[in-house]
């Protein structure tokens, strides 16, 4: 199996990958104008009531109305975005609001619907603090990939270049950042799914899982520079790369199949954090494969210097 030999074919699968995800985020910012995807309360600010009706459920129609009765000038709920979620509950996002209005509207809903109602989540951010944890899950990723980098660049410091290591592993976790965020801008646009502190958890371990199963390659990599010192690069690197191809597979199939089961069987609430693991960690799983090492070797034959080149060629013929 000669893996590099195809690289390009690769990398474009990538972009193929890639590209949609880019150009839904620009329609969410457009559209939005506050990110390339719906930001949840944790980030924007807002108040989250998730509620379970004895009875039979309202519509959505209803909810709403009855939210706009409650909205006043420093309380502005009058759009609310309102889930269904099973067969009783509903999740309903609004701007921020105390705990007296949301005891009111509680009370106004068993009154009016004629059903107990129970409170099962009720979470209120305001913008400020939305905007601090906004900012502080940027750093937290900056300095995260600035960690992974100066990390691979020690830890591989007796090979020739060990700084391409590190940042051949920068380039697969954005490879898989980008991936995940795309595949969030799209369902956001269409599911209308909002990222919240459980989407940061999950972007930051697929950059964990991503970074694992690179090292893991890497590290075969290093071990045979030292012994199949008679081959070319190219060549050793793809060797490094079949001999580790089992393991990888292997050990990210079975992470696989226990979060597609959690898709399947477990609850609404977690479903969208465990959607997109499973498509972060599918994505590293293919980065550290397809993109990590095939870097290494463009890099050591320095091959954007003929990129051009061939260009040119071609349109002098």
């Amino acid at each position: 199996m000669n893996i590099i030999k195809n690289r390009y074919v690769y990398f474009f699968i990538s972009l193929l990958i890639i590209i949609p995800g880019i150009i839904f985020m620009g329609i969410n910012w457009v559209q939005s104008k506050t990110g390339p995807f719906p930001l949840g309360i944790d980030f924007r600010g807002g108040s989250l009531l998730e509620v379970q009706f004895e009875g039979t459920r309202p519509a959505v129609e209803e909810i709403t109305a009855l939210y706009k009765e409650f909205s006043t000038t420093d309380e502005q709920i009058s759009e609310p975005v309102v889930q269904p979620l099973g067969e009783d509950s509903l999740a309903v996002r609004s701007k921020s609001m105390t705990d007296e209005t949301k005891g009111a509207i509680v009370a106004e809903m068993e009154t009016r619907f004629g059903s107990k109602v129970t409170v099962l989540n009720f979470t209120s951010v305001s913008p400020s603090i939305g905007a601090e944890v906004t900012v502080a899950a940027g750093w937290a990723i900056f300095f995260a990939a600035a960690a992974i980098l100066l990390y691979i660049w020690w830890a591989f410091r007796g090979v020739e270049h060990a700084y391409r290591y590190g940042t051949a592993a920068i380039l697969a976790m954005l490879h898989d950042v980008l991936v995940v965020v795309g595949v969030e801008a799209i369902l956001g646009y269409f599911l209308g799914w909002e990222a919240d502190a459980l989407f940061l958890t999950a972007l930051l371990t697929v950059i964990g899982f991503s970074v694992h199963d690179t090292i893991v390659v890497f590290d075969r990599v290093r071990e045979n520079s030292n012994i199949l010192r008679r081959i070319d690069y190219e060549t050793m690197v793809n060797h490094s790369i079949v001999q580790t191809l089992d393991r990888s597979i292997t050990t990210q199939l079975t992470v696989m199949l226990t979060l597609f089961a959690l898709v399947l069987f477990g609850g609404d609430s977690t479903r969208h954090f465990v959607i997109i693991l499973l498509v972060g960690i599918f994505s590293g799983t293919y980065s550290s494969i397809f993109n990590a090492a095939p870097i290494l070797v463009v890099w050591e034959n320095r091959e954007w210097t003929t990129w051009f080149k061939r260009k040119e060629e071609a349109a002098t013929i």
